[in-house]
């Protein structure tokens, strides 16, 4: 399986190079870029974006997707700013929620990549029926943004009840959207049911997915390993899947761990597993 990292373990700090050349010494053999203001200004297409669209550039290293913002503003939400979300029913919130996205789809003009991981909702939400016809709406119109640009919509299973697996199937079989799949998040999975559940109901639409642990108790992002989640089960599920997918690594910064030194060692063991 092709090696690969999220931005996330550095969403804290300004995006640069040094940081993605750190992932690639760490084995990474492909980037997903986490879309937060404060880490990768997507809106300054000048100075920051093309920075990075130098480096990848003359890396030869894949952008294999970028992950939708979950807020706008530079701050992540800290100043008030309400979440990015697509099954708004509030019609104004859900267009002002689908430009945000836009916005950072377009980095692929710049840096062209394959997928845009996209949340149904924010965390907790309770399943409706009209938040479920809304985000068929954004979908929609993100698709049509997207295609022209090379770019495959990915939902990603969260804990919410709009977008547990069996509704991410219910919504892509609904909607009738047959080139919109899934980014299976293990650590989500184990928290909401169990990893083997979880995959059975999506794989046939799985094209990336988000590796990281926790102990079932909190959406942690940990290290594998450093949870409960059973690697050696998880890794034959994710081998069996009719699209092979990358193993990307989805983990929140610790000051105490060496990402760099990590991720090697992570690879390592998962590979093995």
């Amino acid at each position: 399986m092709l090696k690969a990292i999220s931005s996330f373990v550095y969403v804290k700090e300004r995006l640069h190079p040094g940081l993605l050349d750190g992932l690639v010494r760490g084995g990474a053999q492909a980037i997903e870029i986490f879309a937060a203001r404060q880490h990768i200004d997507y809106a300054n297409r000048k100075q920051h974006v093309r920075e990075i669209a130098d480096w990848f550039r003359s890396s030869g290293i894949p952008l294999n997707s970028v992950h939708a913002p979950l807020y706008a503003d530079y701050e992540w939400g800290r100043t008030g700013s309400p979440p990015v979300n697509v099954a708004s029913t509030d019609r104004a919130g859900r267009i002002e929620a689908m430009d945000e996205i836009k916005r950072a789809l377009e980095l692929a003009e710049q840096i062209p990549f394959r997928f845009l991981v996209q949340h149904i909702g924010v965390g907790g939400e309770l399943f409706d029926d009209r938040k479920f016809e809304a985000a068929m709406t954004s979908v929609e119109h993100l698709r049509a943004f997207a295609k022209p640009l090379g770019v495959r919509i990915l939902l990603e299973n969260i804990p919410n009840e709009l977008s547990t697996p069996e509704r991410l199937v219910e919504f892509i079989q609904t909607s009738h959207f047959d080139d919109v799949g899934v980014c299976f998040d293990l650590g989500h999975a184990h928290m909401m049911t169990n990893v083997a559940q979880a995959f059975e109901s999506v794989k046939a639409y799985i094209h990336s997915t988000h590796v990281h642990d926790n102990a079932k108790d909190r959406d942690a992002h940990l290290w594998p390993g450093s949870g409960t989640i059973d690697w050696k089960q998880a890794m034959e599920l994710l081998r069996s899947a009719p699209q092979t997918p990358p193993l990307l690594l989805e983990i929140e910064e610790d000051e105490k761990v060496n990402p760099i030194e990590k991720m090697a060692e992570t690879f390592e063991k998962l590979e093995a597993s």
